[in-house]
């Protein structure tokens, strides 16, 4: 599949484009609402990012304890109940007076239901897509990201400070609500991808059959370490200028946008291989002169530059792919969300802690400079290993008896 139309003539996909897209400007209106609502409450960078993306520190938990319900539960009922829990718990905080501590009560529970998005929104792709599909439908949705990132800041923007924060959190609430509905209506009753109840111990067994694999592995540690680094920096938009966060964030959003047209639909495959690396460090590069406090329009166009990078993303999944058995897919692709959810969640905290120490702009600059350090670091590793983490397929073999999936 090499065309975009081709994937809207596809019978799911167009249901499961919308209903992510809602989602995702739902979450994006959202967590510029209680970053904004948290800060204005207690003038803490430390606070007001962690209220951003704390809820993220949650996939961690679900990672070992609830991901092997991805492959397990029937996706179109388990999409739809998702976007209905985060509805109903994005108008909870927006209850005013609402203490700070129920606020992160609430995100860590939202957290916990969200582990489980990922795994079932993408395996659920990987279903509907030919296998030379899954890249270009990928790079899709991450181009959707990007646009209604800008749409949902520029918008959130605007009705925080027209209206209020906590108006704005009822306002992505009835996203999240329509987005419920279209994925209870346009996609199709599927049965779960593999056998069994899910269970704790499923779901660690899993896990230790794909981190046993030295590829994978170091795949896995490049989708969640770099990218998470730098989304601490993203999280310090709102303390570095409380005025404009939502222009950087557009920017940056618009730098996505550009990075995953670029890697999805430009690049041929031969080269797109050897970027993988090369776009982690562009990733980083531009948030070194963040110590400096370049102006607004300045750090604009570092955010943006910077963010092309995030395109990495789409080739080290779709190396993951191919080092993955397909009845494992959902749960590989869960953990790659999770990983790279908590890895930011952690980030996030990490960062605040440093720019509550310093300043925002420095700590920029700590997390850039700690995410180039790692993606050398990673991608020595991958030498060493015989052949770059990026550089290719790999035969991998598992010891595990395959997931039977029963007929539909």
């Amino acid at each position: 599949m090499r065309s975009y139309s081709g994937l809207f003539r596809t019978r799911e996909f167009t249901p499961l484009f919308l209903s992510v897209s809602l989602q995702t400007a739902a979450s994006t209106v959202a967590a510029l609402a209680l970053g904004t609502l948290v800060y204005r409450a207690t003038e803490s960078p430390l606070l007001s990012a962690m209220s951003m993306f704390g809820q993220q520190l949650a996939q961690v938990v679900g990672a070992t304890t609830l991901l092997s319900a991805a492959d397990r539960l029937p996706p179109r009922a388990t999409t739809a109940g998702i976007a209905c829990a985060f509805a109903v718990g994005t108008a909870l905080m927006a209850a005013p007076g609402l203490p700070v501590g129920a606020i992160f009560a609430v995100l860590f529970l939202l957290g916990l239901v969200q582990s489980l998005g990922g795994g079932v929104r993408w395996g659920l792709l990987n279903e509907i897509l030919p296998k030379d599909g899954y890249l270009l439908g990928r790079s899709v949705f991450n181009m959707m990201s990007g646009i209604m990132q800008i749409a949902g800041f520029a918008t959130g923007g605007v009705l925080v400070v027209l209206l209020s924060p906590g108006t704005t959190l009822l306002a992505a609430a009835a996203l999240y609500l329509i987005s419920a509905v279209v994925a209870r209506l346009g996609l199709t009753p599927r049965a779960p991808r593999a056998v069994g109840r899910p269970s704790i111990a499923a779901t660690w067994r899993t896990n230790a059959l794909l981190w046993s694999s030295p590829p994978r592995r170091t795949t896995y540690l490049l989708l969640w370490i770099p990218n998470g680094l730098v989304v601490g920096c993203e999280s310090l938009y709102v303390s570095y200028t409380p005025e404009h966060a939502g222009a950087l964030f557009a920017c940056g959003a618009f730098g996505m946008f550009v990075g995953d047209v670029a890697v999805g639909r430009l690049l041929p495959p031969a080269l797109r291989r050897r970027l993988g690396i090369p776009f982690l460090l562009l990733l980083a590069a531009p948030y070194l002169l963040f110590a400096l406090h370049p102006a607004v329009p300045l750090a604009a166009a570092c955010a943006a530059l910077a963010s092309v990078g995030f395109g990495a993303s789409l080739i080290q999944q779709e190396r993951l792919m191919e080092l993955t058995p397909e009845e494992l897919g959902g749960h590989a692709l869960g953990l790659h969300s999770s990983g790279m959810l908590t890895m930011q969640g952690l980030s996030a905290t990490l960062a605040g802690a440093v720019a509550q120490l310093t300043a925002p702009g420095p700590a920029m600059t700590v997390m850039a400079a700690a995410s180039i350090a790692v993606t050398l670091t990673l991608a020595a590793a991958g030498r060493r290993q015989g052949r770059g983490p990026l550089d290719g397929p790999a035969l991998v073999t598992d010891d595990a008896a395959p997931v039977r999936r029963p007929a539909v």
